[in-house]
Parts: structure tokens; sequence; C-alpha cells
């Protein structure tokens, strides 16, 4: 991990402060620096897997974790990617098939695991494979002698990502491009001071697990639950008067929800999204509800990284809301053609960058459809627009356009102009087959707008005509995904079975 020096420095200086708080469980920067030295050691002492045919340069020991929101999370994870380690973190909550073609492939050395009786160490022992249950642990935590390796070249984290199938796809990142990227993001969201931290997702995916990170970093606490709780985390943040919230839209709307009684959260200076669109209706319920806060939204990519940063409400110049801001420092953002030709501003196309930032690549799953580095810059297929202010408005992806009568549309505008109707919380649009257009436009929402004429007429002031949904249905609760976004596969299965979890909608 390109952290180690901080959490040194930290642990020296600040050995008592908390560093992580997960469900009330507390472990100081001094505990995690002494308990990860303890746990490095003991994964320098393991046997070497004979049955890894990946090619890692450089990487001695590759440590799986499987371990969801654990505690133990960060000493491990610290131990896992200290130089010459690399570590891949898995999400628990996948299919255990799923977990198990991962864990075939990578054949890691060591599997660490928050549950022996749980799918992931049951088929850690199925493939041969050491497992490691965090919380008990077959060796001594107590021991302090030697230290964690200096930060250094390679190949640390392997992470996973859906793209555009729904076999994961393994990519790799550099300790350079987490440390740039650190090392500016402490400026870019003020992180000197060390605020206190709150991010409700799930540590194996990207957003949770580098605001973990950067919190360690800036040497701040880290607070998380071990399953995502909106009244909880609302609790938590009043409670402990958190400074500074990290999380999707669809996590907000929930703290919104739990919170909608109680007083406003006054000690919180910045919440940060990511992960989908913030909404107008979105951000004013962060005004009444976060009342002090500056609210920023980023867009990017696990693959690519960071890529723009917009300040909505509290900076110097609010952002405009249909746009994700500008390119984030050290990144260069284009919008190409068919032929990789820049198109200029107001024009739409593919969104290319040039960044330090940039993963090295796939370790598999590289279809050439999402992520892809070509003399232009690197894309993961997203489709947008800038403007001469060099503001950037995502319009969707290449694979998630409908085509209704013979007219491109993309889901994401259609969801966006919803989404400003007065009483509709969160909308999802899809196309299903339709003898006459090729395609018809559903749209799936929640909240108080339930008639759908009235849905359709606000449309209509939003959009060309082309795009307007033409059924509607209402859902009481989304199905979500781990990472806290909404499981959009789930909802048009739901339209297309009819097994009512939807209820369509007439006037």
């Amino acid at each position: 991990m390109p952290i180690h020096a901080q959490l040194l420095r930290h642990a020296t200086e600040r050995p008592d402060k908390p560093a992580l708080v997960i469900d009330g469980r507390c472990l100081s920067h001094g505990e995690l620096c002494l308990r990860a030295k303890a746990i490095y050691r003991f994964f320098q002492e393991l046997p070497h897997s004979t049955r890894r045919t990946l090619d890692l340069p450089g990487v001695e020991k590759l440590v799986a974790l499987s371990l969801g929101n654990h505690i133990g999370f960060a000493e491990y994870f610290v131990a896992a990617t200290a130089l010459p380690n690399a570590c891949a973190v898995i999400d628990p909550m996948m299919p255990p098939e799923r977990i198990e073609r991962i864990v075939e492939r990578l054949a890691p050395d060591v599997l660490v695991v928050d549950d022996d009786a749980s799918p992931s160490a049951e088929i850690g022992r199925r493939l041969g494979i050491a497992v490691v249950v965090a919380g008990a642990e077959p060796f001594d935590l107590t021991e302090t002698e030697g230290d964690l390796p200096d930060d250094a070249e390679g190949i640390f984290l392997i992470g996973f990502t859906s793209g555009t199938t729904a076999e994961p796809k393994a990519y790799y990142r550099s300790r350079q491009q987490w440390r740039r990227s650190l090392d500016r993001g402490r400026v870019v969201f003020e992180l000197e001071d060390a605020p206190s931290t709150m991010c409700p997702g799930a540590l194996a995916h990207g957003l949770a697990l580098y605001a973990m990170v950067e919190a360690l970093d800036a040497g701040g606490t880290f607070h998380s639950v071990r399953k995502w709780d909106a009244a909880a985390v609302a609790h938590i943040l009043s409670a402990e008067k958190i400074e500074r919230l990290v999380a999707v839209p669809t996590h907000i709307a929930g703290i919104a929800r739990a919170c909608a009684a109680e007083p406003a959260l006054t000690s919180l200076r910045d919440v940060l999204t990511a992960g989908a669109k913030l909404d107008v209706n979105g951000v004013d319920s962060m005004r009444r509800l976060f009342p002090n806060a500056r609210i920023r939204e980023y867009y990017g990519a696990s693959e690519i990284g960071f890529m723009t940063v917009s300040t909505l409400v509290g900076g110097a110049l609010d952002f405009p809301i249909e746009r994700v801001g500008q390119a984030y420092p050290g990144v260069e953002i284009s919008i190409r053609g068919p032929d990789e030709k820049d198109v200029g501003t107001d024009v739409p196309g593919t969104i290319f960058v040039r960044s330090d930032l940039i993963a090295d690549g796939y370790l598999w799953g590289d279809d050439g459809q999402a992520f892809r580095v070509t003399p232009a810059g690197a894309t993961v297929g997203d489709l947008g627009e800038i403007d001469a202010k060099g503001m950037l408005r995502v319009i969707g992806r290449v694979g998630g356009m409908m085509i209704s009568g013979g007219n491109n549309v993309y889901p994401a505008e259609v969801e966006s102009a919803l989404k400003t109707c007065p009483g509709l919380e969160e909308a999802v649009v899809f196309g299903l087959p339709d003898v006459y257009y090729g395609q018809r436009i559903v749209a799936v929402v929640s909240g108080e707008a339930t008639n759908p004429k009235i849905l359709a007429e606000h449309c209509a002031t939003k959009l060309a005509r082309f795009k307007i949904p033409r059924q509607f249905y209402h859902i009481a609760s989304w199905p979500m995904t781990s990472s806290g976004k909404i499981a959009r596969g789930e909802v048009e299965a739901s339209v297309i079975s009819g097994d009512g979890l939807v209820l369509r909608l007439s006037a």
C-alpha cells in the first residue's frame, strides 16, 4: 500500500487516536501499525503457492481478502499491500460460484475471511489454499519486532469490476498511481487537518476502500458499519459529530429518510458522492439535512481513477447540477468521435482521459468493450460532452443506449429529467423489445409522484418527445447491490416477469 510511511508517522505521533471504528469497535493508529507488522511477518513465513499461473512481476506473496466490513480489514489490507506483497479484494457478497472462479484463477498464497463457515472459507479449503479467519489468528498479534517496508514500485492492488459482462474483470494498480492520487486529493478535498470520515459502503468496492485509505493516509478516523443500516449511520453521524461523509446517492437518500424527523446534522462540513449522478431533489435534501456542509461529487472509474470533481454547494461558484464538473488535477479530458478525433465543445462523443492515475490494465476479462487505452487516451466507453468552460456532462454508456423509433436514447438523460419531478425520489430507465418502436422506453420510479400523466408531462418540459417513457412502474423498495447502487438488472427482470416487486402505473 502506498501509505506505509504515513501510517508509521501517525502511529508514532498519535498512537491512541482512533484509526478505524466499525459498529462501535475501535482500532487506534498505534494498534493498526503493530498488528499489521505481526500479520506481515506471518504472511512472509507462509509457503508460496505452486498453483499460481498469473504473471505478477515483483509480487512475492498474493493475499486475497474476502472480509466484508470487518474491523480487521484495515490491518490485513496494510500487511497484504506492503512490499513485496499484493492484495486482491473480493466481495464476500458475490455468488459463491463467482468467488470460486476468482479464487481459482488467482491462486493466492492465503485467503483471509471473517467467518470459518463462510462460502469463501469453504472455497479456499476445497482449493487447497491456506485460510485465515480474522479475529481467530493462528499467530501472535502482540509481537512488536520488525517493521513494514517503505513504499516502493510495483503492483499492490487487484480489484474487480463487472464492466460490460456479468463476469468480474480483474484490474491491477500500482502504488505510484494511488500515491499521486492521495497527494492531490489531500489538497482538493482539504484533508490536511485529518477530518473524521464516514463511508457506509462495502470496503470490497472502490469508493469505500479508497475513502478508508484516504482517511488513514491523512491521519484521520474512518467510520463504517458492518451492514448498511440508514438509521445506524444517521445515529453515528450525529453522535460522533462526523465531519465528512463519502457515499453513493442512494445511501444519502436513505440517511435523509432516517433523519426526516431529527435535527439537522450540523457537524458535517463536507459531503462527497460518486457512483451515480446527483439530482436537484437530492441536493435540496442534503441542503436541509447537512446545512453547514459543502456538497461535492466526483466522476471516475475503477480503471481510470478520478476524472472530474464538482462543487454543487458551498464553493466560490456552485457548478451546474447537470454537469459532473471540471477535470481533476493532472487529468485532461477530451470528447472524441468513432475515429477518435476530438469533436470539440458541445458535441456528444466518447469521453477520453489522459492521466497518470490510470490503472495498468486487466489480469483477465479484457473484452475491449469498456476500458481501453489508445493514442487518444483512456476510456471506459462513457459518452458525454464538454462545454467551453471545461464542464463535463455524462450522457451514458454505449452499451446502455436504447434505440426507440430509430432514435438514440440514453437512460441517464431520461433518469435525470425524471428526478427533477417534485415528489420523485429515484428512477431507473431501460428499453424493452417493441414490435413498432424497436424498443419502448420504460421507467420505474419511487417516491410520492405516481401519476404517469404528470410524470410524462414533466418529461415533456425537459426532453424531446421520443425520449419520454411510454410505460411507468412504481417500486416501494429498490433492490441494491453490495456497493449501495440500485440492482438495475433485478428491476428490469421484475418488470418483465411481473413478480410483484413493481406496480404498473395507470392514469
